[in-house]
Protein backbone atom coordinates (compact mmCIF):
# COMPACT_ATOMS: atom_id res chain seq x y z
CA UNK A 1 0.00 0.00 0.00
CA UNK A 2 1.55 3.11 -0.62
CA UNK A 3 1.38 6.05 1.88
CA UNK A 4 -2.41 7.89 0.75
CA UNK A 5 -1.34 11.12 -0.56
CA UNK A 6 2.05 13.76 -0.29
CA UNK A 7 2.07 16.59 2.34
CA UNK A 8 0.86 20.08 0.59
CA UNK A 9 3.34 22.66 -0.70
CA UNK A 10 3.64 24.54 2.62
CA UNK A 11 4.06 21.66 4.85
CA UNK A 12 6.39 20.16 2.59
CA UNK A 13 8.67 23.58 2.49
CA UNK A 14 8.64 23.79 6.78
CA UNK A 15 9.81 20.14 7.12
CA UNK A 16 12.66 20.63 4.46
CA UNK A 17 13.68 23.49 6.15
CA UNK A 18 13.42 21.76 9.18
CA UNK A 19 15.36 18.68 7.40
CA UNK A 20 18.26 20.94 6.37
CA UNK A 21 18.38 22.67 9.61
CA UNK A 22 18.58 19.16 11.79
CA UNK A 23 21.28 17.84 9.31
CA UNK A 24 24.03 20.87 9.98
CA UNK A 25 23.27 20.52 13.54
CA UNK A 26 26.38 19.77 15.52
CA UNK A 27 25.01 16.71 16.21
CA UNK A 28 21.96 15.43 14.15
CA UNK A 29 19.15 13.68 15.89
CA UNK A 30 18.68 10.39 13.36
CA UNK A 31 14.94 10.11 14.55
CA UNK A 32 14.10 13.20 13.64
CA UNK A 33 15.98 12.82 10.33
CA UNK A 34 14.34 9.92 9.55
CA UNK A 35 10.32 10.89 10.48
CA UNK A 36 10.67 14.28 8.58
CA UNK A 37 11.62 12.07 5.69
CA UNK A 38 8.77 10.00 6.42
CA UNK A 39 6.72 13.09 6.59
CA UNK A 40 8.02 14.02 3.32
CA UNK A 41 6.27 10.89 1.76
CA UNK A 42 3.16 10.30 3.82
CA UNK A 43 1.20 13.45 4.38
CA UNK A 44 -0.97 11.99 6.98
CA UNK A 45 2.23 11.96 9.26
CA UNK A 46 1.74 15.26 11.04
CA UNK A 47 3.56 16.81 14.24
CA UNK A 48 1.10 14.69 16.19
CA UNK A 49 2.53 11.28 14.64
CA UNK A 50 5.78 12.52 14.52
CA UNK A 51 5.99 13.22 18.41
CA UNK A 52 4.37 9.46 18.81
CA UNK A 53 6.66 8.07 16.85
CA UNK A 54 9.66 9.55 19.47
CA UNK A 55 7.45 8.51 22.45
CA UNK A 56 7.48 4.74 20.95
CA UNK A 57 11.00 4.68 20.57
CA UNK A 58 11.26 6.14 24.59
CA UNK A 59 8.94 3.02 25.47
CA UNK A 60 10.43 0.20 23.89
CA UNK A 61 13.62 1.90 25.93
CA UNK A 62 11.91 1.64 29.09
CA UNK A 63 10.74 -2.33 28.37
CA UNK A 64 14.48 -3.09 28.22
CA UNK A 65 16.16 -4.55 31.44
CA UNK A 66 18.93 -2.81 32.67
CA UNK A 67 21.75 -4.45 31.60
CA UNK A 68 25.09 -2.74 33.00
CA UNK A 69 26.86 -5.69 31.25
CA UNK A 70 29.26 -5.42 28.60
CA UNK A 71 28.36 -5.56 24.70
CA UNK A 72 27.24 -8.84 24.23
CA UNK A 73 24.49 -8.23 27.09
CA UNK A 74 23.10 -5.88 25.26
CA UNK A 75 22.78 -7.42 22.20
CA UNK A 76 20.92 -10.19 23.83
CA UNK A 77 18.76 -7.97 25.32
CA UNK A 78 17.45 -5.71 22.81
CA UNK A 79 16.97 -8.95 20.05
CA UNK A 80 15.49 -10.51 23.50
CA UNK A 81 12.71 -7.44 23.50
CA UNK A 82 12.76 -6.58 19.37
CA UNK A 83 13.26 -9.54 17.73
CA UNK A 84 11.73 -12.27 19.79
CA UNK A 85 9.21 -10.37 21.59
CA UNK A 86 8.20 -7.69 19.71
CA UNK A 87 8.66 -9.36 16.19
CA UNK A 88 10.82 -7.18 14.54
CA UNK A 89 12.33 -8.44 11.19
CA UNK A 90 12.46 -8.27 7.39
CA UNK A 91 11.60 -10.62 4.31
CA UNK A 92 12.45 -10.36 1.19
CA UNK A 93 9.10 -8.83 -0.05
CA UNK A 94 9.69 -5.63 2.04
CA UNK A 95 12.17 -4.09 -0.59
CA UNK A 96 9.25 -3.39 -2.42
CA UNK A 97 7.55 -1.40 -0.22
CA UNK A 98 8.39 2.29 0.10
CA UNK A 99 6.58 2.07 3.55
CA UNK A 100 10.06 -0.26 4.65
CA UNK A 101 11.91 3.00 4.04
CA UNK A 102 9.70 4.96 6.07
CA UNK A 103 10.53 5.04 10.42
CA UNK A 104 7.11 5.45 11.47
CA UNK A 105 5.56 2.84 9.37
CA UNK A 106 8.31 0.49 10.21
CA UNK A 107 7.28 1.02 14.36
CA UNK A 108 3.87 0.24 13.09
CA UNK A 109 4.44 -2.66 11.27
CA UNK A 110 7.39 -4.19 12.68
CA UNK A 111 8.83 -4.53 9.00
CA UNK A 112 11.34 -2.64 6.91
CA UNK A 113 14.44 -2.94 5.04
CA UNK A 114 17.71 -3.41 7.42
CA UNK A 115 19.00 -0.27 7.49
CA UNK A 116 15.60 1.00 8.98
CA UNK A 117 15.25 -2.01 11.61
CA UNK A 118 18.61 -0.66 12.38
CA UNK A 119 17.50 2.43 13.01
CA UNK A 120 14.88 1.15 15.93
CA UNK A 121 17.27 -0.73 17.43
CA UNK A 122 20.09 2.10 17.32
CA UNK A 123 17.17 4.52 18.42
CA UNK A 124 16.05 2.51 21.25
CA UNK A 125 19.41 1.26 22.62
CA UNK A 126 20.92 4.61 22.58
CA UNK A 127 17.88 5.67 24.82
CA UNK A 128 18.70 2.96 26.95
CA UNK A 129 22.57 3.87 27.56
CA UNK A 130 24.01 1.32 25.22
CA UNK A 131 27.10 1.37 23.44
CA UNK A 132 25.50 1.03 19.92
CA UNK A 133 25.64 2.50 16.00
CA UNK A 134 25.31 1.70 12.84
CA UNK A 135 27.42 -0.60 10.27
CA UNK A 136 26.96 0.43 6.74
CA UNK A 137 27.79 -2.91 5.40
CA UNK A 138 27.60 -3.18 1.54
CA UNK A 139 24.30 -4.33 0.23
CA UNK A 140 23.16 -4.70 4.17
CA UNK A 141 23.19 -2.54 7.30
CA UNK A 142 23.80 -4.32 10.48
CA UNK A 143 24.39 -2.83 14.19
CA UNK A 144 27.44 -2.91 16.59
CA UNK A 145 27.98 -2.23 19.75
CA UNK A 146 31.07 -2.01 21.97
CA UNK A 147 34.68 -0.88 21.17
CA UNK A 148 36.33 -2.19 18.06
CA UNK A 149 38.48 -5.32 20.50
CA UNK A 150 35.27 -6.25 21.85
CA UNK A 151 32.52 -5.64 18.77
CA UNK A 152 29.58 -7.31 18.97
CA UNK A 153 27.70 -7.37 15.68
CA UNK A 154 23.76 -7.81 15.42
CA UNK A 155 21.40 -8.22 12.50
CA UNK A 156 17.72 -6.55 12.55
CA UNK A 157 16.75 -7.70 9.72
CA UNK A 158 17.02 -11.09 11.00
CA UNK A 159 15.53 -10.56 14.46
CA UNK A 160 18.79 -9.69 16.14
CA UNK A 161 20.50 -12.45 15.05
CA UNK A 162 24.05 -12.49 16.65
CA UNK A 163 26.92 -12.32 14.09
CA UNK A 164 30.51 -13.52 14.01
CA UNK A 165 33.06 -11.89 11.50
CA UNK A 166 32.84 -14.56 9.23
CA UNK A 167 28.93 -14.49 9.05
CA UNK A 168 29.84 -10.14 8.21
CA UNK A 169 32.33 -11.49 5.40
CA UNK A 170 29.47 -13.71 3.68
CA UNK A 171 26.84 -10.84 3.64
CA UNK A 172 29.33 -8.44 1.84
CA UNK A 173 30.64 -11.66 -0.49
CA UNK A 174 26.90 -12.09 -1.16
CA UNK A 175 25.71 -8.79 -1.40
CA UNK A 176 29.73 -7.34 -3.83
CA UNK A 177 31.47 -10.60 -4.39
CA UNK A 178 34.31 -8.65 -2.51
CA UNK A 179 36.08 -9.57 1.11
CA UNK A 180 35.54 -7.27 3.81
CA UNK A 181 37.71 -4.50 5.11
CA UNK A 182 38.16 -2.97 8.04
CA UNK A 183 36.82 0.54 6.96
CA UNK A 184 33.24 -1.55 6.80
CA UNK A 185 32.59 -2.01 10.78
CA UNK A 186 33.26 1.79 11.42
CA UNK A 187 30.33 3.14 12.62
CA UNK A 188 28.14 4.87 10.01
CA UNK A 189 27.43 9.01 11.23
CA UNK A 190 23.79 9.74 11.00
CA UNK A 191 23.99 11.68 7.92
CA UNK A 192 25.26 9.09 6.55
CA UNK A 193 22.67 6.47 7.39
CA UNK A 194 20.16 9.04 6.44
CA UNK A 195 21.64 9.57 2.95
CA UNK A 196 21.39 5.82 2.49
CA UNK A 197 17.90 5.73 3.14
CA UNK A 198 16.97 8.04 0.59
CA UNK A 199 19.36 5.94 -1.33
CA UNK A 200 17.44 3.16 -1.19
CA UNK A 201 14.19 5.12 -1.61
CA UNK A 202 15.96 6.66 -4.86
CA UNK A 203 16.18 3.11 -6.16
CA UNK A 204 12.95 2.40 -5.16
CA UNK A 205 11.28 4.78 -7.22
CA UNK A 206 13.52 4.10 -10.54
CA UNK A 207 12.44 0.98 -10.79
CA UNK A 208 8.99 2.31 -11.09
CA UNK A 209 8.95 5.39 -13.46
CA UNK A 210 5.10 6.52 -12.45
CA UNK A 211 6.55 7.10 -9.22
CA UNK A 212 9.04 9.67 -10.39
CA UNK A 213 7.17 11.83 -8.01
CA UNK A 214 8.87 10.15 -4.97
CA UNK A 215 12.35 10.10 -6.62
CA UNK A 216 12.03 13.73 -7.35
CA UNK A 217 11.81 14.58 -3.20
CA UNK A 218 14.10 12.12 -1.72
CA UNK A 219 16.83 13.93 -4.43
CA UNK A 220 15.36 17.17 -2.92
CA UNK A 221 15.81 16.27 0.65
CA UNK A 222 19.86 14.78 -0.18
CA UNK A 223 20.36 17.51 -1.83
CA UNK A 224 20.09 19.47 1.77
CA UNK A 225 22.43 16.93 3.20
CA UNK A 226 25.47 19.24 4.07
CA UNK A 227 27.90 16.31 1.67
CA UNK A 228 26.28 15.22 -1.31
CA UNK A 229 27.79 14.34 -5.12
CA UNK A 230 26.93 17.02 -7.37
CA UNK A 231 25.44 14.50 -9.76
CA UNK A 232 22.31 14.49 -8.00
CA UNK A 233 22.26 17.97 -9.44
CA UNK A 234 21.61 16.41 -12.78
CA UNK A 235 19.05 13.68 -11.18
CA UNK A 236 16.93 16.50 -10.34
CA UNK A 237 17.49 18.29 -13.44
CA UNK A 238 16.34 14.76 -15.39
CA UNK A 239 13.39 14.33 -12.97
CA UNK A 240 12.02 17.96 -13.66
CA UNK A 241 12.01 17.06 -17.54
CA UNK A 242 10.12 13.61 -17.07
CA UNK A 243 7.86 15.17 -14.83
CA UNK A 244 6.73 17.97 -17.62
CA UNK A 245 9.00 20.96 -15.92
CA UNK A 246 11.11 21.76 -18.75
CA UNK A 247 11.87 24.93 -18.45
CA UNK A 248 13.09 24.29 -14.71
CA UNK A 249 14.79 21.31 -15.78
CA UNK A 250 16.47 23.27 -18.34
CA UNK A 251 17.82 25.57 -15.53
CA UNK A 252 19.44 22.93 -13.63
CA UNK A 253 20.55 21.16 -16.79
CA UNK A 254 22.57 24.43 -17.49
CA UNK A 255 23.56 24.76 -13.90
CA UNK A 256 25.14 21.22 -13.56
CA UNK A 257 26.65 22.04 -16.72
CA UNK A 258 28.46 24.72 -15.60
CA UNK A 259 29.92 22.97 -12.52
CA UNK A 260 31.25 20.15 -15.05
CA UNK A 261 32.53 22.33 -17.43
CA UNK A 262 35.11 23.25 -14.66
CA UNK A 263 36.63 19.51 -15.34
CA UNK A 264 35.43 17.84 -18.62
CA UNK A 265 33.75 20.29 -20.99
CA UNK A 266 32.88 17.64 -23.70
CA UNK A 267 30.28 16.34 -20.72
CA UNK A 268 29.40 19.58 -20.33
CA UNK A 269 28.85 20.33 -24.01
CA UNK A 270 26.57 16.83 -23.79
CA UNK A 271 24.42 18.15 -20.96
CA UNK A 272 24.05 21.61 -22.32
CA UNK A 273 22.42 20.02 -25.41
CA UNK A 274 19.89 18.19 -22.89
CA UNK A 275 19.17 21.49 -21.77
CA UNK A 276 18.65 22.66 -25.07
CA UNK A 277 16.66 20.07 -26.12
CA UNK A 278 14.43 20.82 -23.05
CA UNK A 279 13.56 24.04 -23.73
CA UNK A 280 12.47 22.48 -27.26
CA UNK A 281 10.03 21.17 -26.18
CA UNK A 282 7.55 23.71 -24.98
CA UNK A 283 7.54 24.70 -28.76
Amino acid sequence: MRPPYPPPPERSTELRRRFAEEARCERPDLSTLCLLVGAEADGTLDEAGIDAAQMELDRLAGQLPFRPGGPRSWAVSLRGLLGDRLGFRGAPGDYQRLESSLLHEVLRRRRGLPILLSVVWMEVARRAGAPVYGLALPGHFIVGFGEPDEQVLADPFNQGRALTGADAELLVAGATGASLHPSMLVPAAPLEVVSRILNNIRAWAAARPERSDVALWAVELALLLPAHPARLRYERAQLLVQRGDFVKGAVELEAYAEVVGAVDEPAAARVRQQAHAARAMLN
